[in-house]
Order: structure tokens, then C-alpha cells, then sequence
């Protein structure tokens, strides 16, 4: 078994990912959904953050440009970014948000070359919105993005338009049709409930 296939049922195992067809959660895009995904979660398990740093290698290795700089987003990509730039003895930034509404109004804390090839770490993707953002604000300071990187995606259409309509290229360690195979094969869910949820995210 791949990392991809070990780390999407280790999500699932410490409820970093949960399913509910029953009682929708609501996403802070005010999106309705019956999956949650909290890799915040992952911080709090070594072994599953060490799997995570190890894809994330993984797939840097097989990337044809490599990156000087490796950028977290606020909040939760931070983390994240910081376990991989010091596997990888890189320099590390992070991306607020927003600027700072004090002393000197950065948005990205830390320092790099103009011209830096800089990689964005993600925890989670779903329309895409904040990390194209960071990402942006990471070009507007002079860095070259090479991608974003995260953890896992809701794999939404809209997703894949945003990244491509702002010709940032994005992967994930894992997602959500790996998800609902896991579930599957476990036993957790039917066959009749995974086209439910795939037809339920397609849909939106």
C-alpha cells in the first residue's frame, strides 16, 4: 500500500476526516457538505505528520524544477511547511491572509531572494480560493511559485477552474475519491452511498 492509500486511511482513523450524509456541516465558504476535513488534527500524531513530510518529499523529487524557499499558509499549512523545510534544510516563510493590521503590515513573515522558487504548503484545498491567494501575494513579493502543494482535496470542478484560470499547479497526497474508496473497501459505506457522495460533489 502507497502513501497516498496509508495516509487517507490515517486521516480517517484520528477523524481528521469525517463523513455524515445524514447532518451536513457547513464549510466556511457557507458550502453544505457531508464530508469535513480537519488536518489540524494531524499535528497531534507523529507518525501520521512524518507520513505526510515524506509524501510531500516524495513528490518534490519527481517535480522537474526544485524550490529554494518552502511557503506555509496560514494557519494550518504552517506547520506543515515547517516539518518539510527543515527535511529538506530550505528556507521557510508563511502567508497571513491578509496583511497585518500593525507595526510593519507584512503578509508573508520571513524573508527570500526576488526570483526564489518558492513551493506553497496547503493543508487542504477546496474551492481553492486561499491558496491561490498565498500564492499570489508570494508572486506580488517577486517569488517564483512553482505549485502548491497540500494535503488533501475536496476535488471540486471549482477547484481545478480557479488554479487554472491563475496558472498556479496544484497536487494533493490524497482526496476525496480516495477517500470514498477506503470507506468502501472498509465497509464503512456501500457502493450505492459512494455515487451518492461523488454525484453530491460533482454537483457543487
Amino acid at each position: 500500500m502507497g502513501l497516498h492509500h496509508e495516509l487517507t486511511r490515517d486521516l480517517l482513523e484520528i477523524k481528521a476526516v469525517q463523513i455524515n450524509p445524514d447532518n451536513y456541516f457547513t464549510w466556511t465558504s457557507g458550502i453544505k457538505s457531508p464530508i469535513y476535513c480537519d488536518n489540524r488534527l494531524t499535528m497531534s500524531h507523529p507518525a501520521v505528520r512524518r507520513k505526510i513530510t515524506d509524501a510531500f518529499v516524495k513528490i518534490i523529487k519527481e517535480m522537474d524544477e526544485k524550490p529554494e524557499v518552502i511557503a506555509g499558509c496560514a494557519t494550518a499549512g504552517i506547520p506543515h511547511a515547517a516539518w518539510l523545510a527543515e527535511r529538506l534544510d530550505l528556507p521557510m516563510v508563511y502567508v497571513r491572509s491578509k496583511p497585518k493590521g500593525h507595526g510593519k503590515g507584512n503578509q508573508i513573515e520571513g524573508e527570500f531572494e526576488k526570483g526564489a522558487k518558492i513551493l506553497v504548503i496547503e493543508d487542504l484545498i477546496s474551492t481553492g480560493g486561499s491558496s491561490i491567494e498565498a500564492a499570489k501575494a508570494v508572486q506580488n513579493q517577486g517569488g517564483e511559485v512553482l505549485g502548491v502543494l497540500a494535503i488533501f482535496t475536496y476535488g471540486l470542478q471549482k477547484s481545478v477552474q480557479e488554479f487554472s484560470a491563475a496558472k498556479i499547479p496544484f497536487q494533493t497526497i490524497t482526496g476525496f475519491d480516495l477517500l470514498v474508496d477506503a470507506l468502501v473497501e472498509d465497509g464503512k459505506i456501500t457502493k450505492e452511498e459512494k455515487n451518492e457522495l461523488l454525484l453530491w460533489r460533482n454537483k457543487v
